[in-house]
């Protein structure tokens, strides 16, 4: 229930019915009897501008997540952010200071490797493939780098973004091979759907369907799409006998580290 004390954190994109982190904070919340809520909120693009100087006078809202597709468009319009959202370029949570000041940082990468640690998967010393160079991609990418895997591989609809996010992550992670293309899934350790692909029930794969003809496994395979919870592509692993990861697993693995950014959880929940 709301109450005129009650302190409030959103969620920020469009569309924003596929998204879980609403559910997932709010139970947090009433499990723990913490005065707050979580609301989601879908805006226009046309209307961001207004709603970050609107954010900075509202007093009873702590903080805001941020998901497709405004993780790089907000990047460049808050007052401080972190080293690794300033490289990648993206955020997807926000701090809202009692002065007004926005900071933002990107810890999709953290929430990521959450999940997959509680299936079982070290990142140190394994190949990973990454479909998908943009926001939560990039995020990914570079903490699967930061975690030391053997080598990483990079591909995206857009060679442009793929080449881009190879040369940043080049330079910040100088010991990790990055390649960017791929021909068999023979050789991965992890394989990561960073893209829209399959979301909504569209029934739509992120890479050739003959190529799946390659996966070994022993691959963990994850996505990052969240409804439906099960994606073609994650039903195709399955079938090869992999092990899956899904999009809500990432979402309810990465919310310490978002509430903990902005104030209303611990870390470690």
């Amino acid at each position: 229930m709301l109450h005129g004390s009650t302190e409030l954190v959103a969620i920020v994109g469009s569309p924003i019915t596929q998204v879980k982190s609403p559910e997932n904070f709010n139970r947090w919340f009433q499990a723990n009897r913490q005065d707050l809520a979580m609301l989601p909120i879908d805006i226009r693009e046309d209307a961001l501008d207004a709603f970050i100087e609107t954010l900075r006078g509202w007093q009873n809202l702590r903080g805001v997540v941020v998901t497709v597709p405004y993780k790089q468009v907000l990047a460049g319009r808050l007052d401080e952010v972190s080293e690794r959202a300033a490289a990648l370029g993206t955020v997807n949570v926000i701090r809202r200071q009692a002065d007004g000041r926005l900071l933002g940082d990107n810890v999709d990468g953290e929430g990521f490797l959450n999940a997959a640690c509680l299936n079982g998967f070290q990142a140190r010393g394994k190949r990973a493939l990454v479909i998908g160079a943009g926001g939560v991609g990039s995020a990914i990418a570079w903490s699967l780098c930061q975690a030391g895997v053997a080598s990483l591989v990079l591909a995206d609809a857009s060679a442009a973004r793929c080449e881009s996010l190879a040369g940043l992550l080049g330079k910040a992670f100088a010991e990790v091979p990055i390649e960017i293309g791929y021909e068999s899934l023979e050789s991965f350790d992890l394989l990561v759907n960073a893209t829209p692909a399959g979301m909504g029930g569209t029934g739509e794969l992120p890479l050739p369907t003959a190529l799946l003809e390659g996966l070994r496994a022993s691959t963990l395979v994850a996505d990052v799409v969240t409804s439906p919870e099960i994606t073609p592509l994650l039903a195709a692993a399955r079938e090869r006998g992999c092990a899956v990861q899904t999009g809500a697993q990432m979402a309810f693995a990465q919310l310490g580290n978002l509430g903990h950014f902005m104030g209303v959880t611990p870390l470690q929940l």
